[in-house]
């Protein structure tokens, strides 16, 4: 092998644009002032701040810059969104509704609160495509929800959400609606004001900025509870010093993606339709997972008929990929996303998560796809084994 793998893990993280890192560098260097002081370096941050919050805001749609709360990632945020939103509408009731396949983070805050604070909470079920119905949201809702989270798009499996038709039921019942959109925002798919959303997670590494930073949209006249307090920064509601290097490449990064300077969403559909279909083809009994319209643009979800996904990667240095969420590397236990969606444990270990970014090249694709069949057709078990 020379040269670096084929980046096929456009789910896990983006490779930062080169742009965004250039309007960073300064910030690293010569304007390091702390956004809150008074003095011209402080003021030159502030001014930086500002700017990447009205880009990020333009981004999702929100109607005023005010509603972009910067934080350390998606993962912060969906703590702060639900924990927060939670606690600060307790005396209205203590009941959560969400679904099977939120991203861990999202379950994590909801079962603290459910641990520590004696909420009670309801997963919903998704259909085998992956997919929360409306109705389904609304027969779990009782007289004490006071918030539901349905992310917009899963990182597994790429399905969309139909939160339109979700924030609708909320809405008139008065109950809170959060979406963690990290994944959906890389793609100018996300519009809160649209949607119709009260609070939403993103991540800057997600859509092509630096790692560290994120943003919850809170919905002006949305309470929330701050969970880090101190220098009262970000309104109050997220306290301790600005990454303003960070902040600016989340802007940055933001910008790029409304500037129409990158490639386009039918270019990245087109270069995975040609993955899958190659893959298809080549791996007779292949499947793929998630809903076959309403899917990100960039993402297969790939069951192998017989060959154990781990051992189609291991022995495949020229590809970057992965077996499902990078968040659950280092466990044996099968997606919980894929199990959701109906998958038995031996397919779910048989599953690749294949993503396609807007650096992926279509000779990479080419590529990846020949080199993925000849490691799946290797790996298959033997007769003997198999039996």
């Amino acid at each position: 092998m020379t040269g670096r793998p084929i980046y096929l893990d456009h789910q896990a993280t983006t490779p930062l644009d080169p742009r965004a890192l250039e309007q960073m560098m300064p910030f690293l260097t010569t304007a390091y002032g702390n956004s809150n002081s008074a003095h011209l370096y402080g003021r030159e941050a502030a001014r930086a701040i500002s700017t990447a919050r009205q880009r990020v805001a333009h981004l999702i749609g929100a109607k005023n810059p005010a509603e972009v709360i910067f934080t350390s990632g998606a993962t912060e945020s969906n703590h702060l969104a639900i924990v927060g939103a939670a606690l600060a509408k307790r005396p209205q009731g203590g009941h959560i509704v969400t679904t099977a396949i939120e991203h861990k983070a999202v379950l994590a805050a909801v079962q603290r609160l459910v641990d520590h604070h004696d909420y009670t909470a309801t997963r919903v079920a998704v259909d085998p495509h992956g997919h929360a119905h409306p109705s389904d949201i609304a027969s779990a809702l009782t007289p004490n929800t006071v918030l539901v989270s349905v992310m917009h798009a899963n990182n597994e499996i790429g399905t969309l959400q139909p939160i339109t038709a979700i924030s609708q039921i909320t809405a008139h019942h008065g109950i809170l609606l959060h979406t963690d959109a990290a994944q959906s925002a890389g793609y100018g798919l996300f519009d809160a004001d649209e949607l119709g959303v009260d609070l939403a997670s993103l991540s800057a590494h997600k859509l092509y900025g630096p790692k560290g930073i994120g943003a919850l949209y809170l919905r002006s006249g949305t309470p929330l509870d701050p969970q880090q307090t101190g220098g009262g920064q970000e309104r109050g509601l997220r306290a301790g010093t600005l990454n303003v290097p960070a902040i600016v490449g989340f802007g940055a990064a933001a910008h790029l993606i409304t500037s129409d300077t990158t490639p386009t969403l039918p270019q990245i559909r087109a270069m995975r339709d040609r993955l899958q279909e190659q893959l298809l083809a080549a791996i007779p009994g292949a499947t793929v997972n998630g809903h076959p319209t309403r899917r990100l643009p960039g993402t297969i979800s790939l069951t192998l008929p017989d060959a154990e996904a781990a051992d189609v990667l291991d022995h495949l240095p020229e590809i970057a990929a992965a077996t499902g969420s990078a968040c659950n590397t280092g466990t044996s236990d099968p997606s919980h996303v894929l199990t959701a969606i109906g998958l038995t444990r031996p397919q779910a270990r048989r599953t690749l998560r294949l993503g396609i970014g807007r650096t992926t090249t279509a000779t990479e694709v080419e590529r990846a796809a020949a080199l993925i069949a000849q490691s799946a057709a290797k790996h298959r078990p033997t007769r003997s084994s198999a039996a």
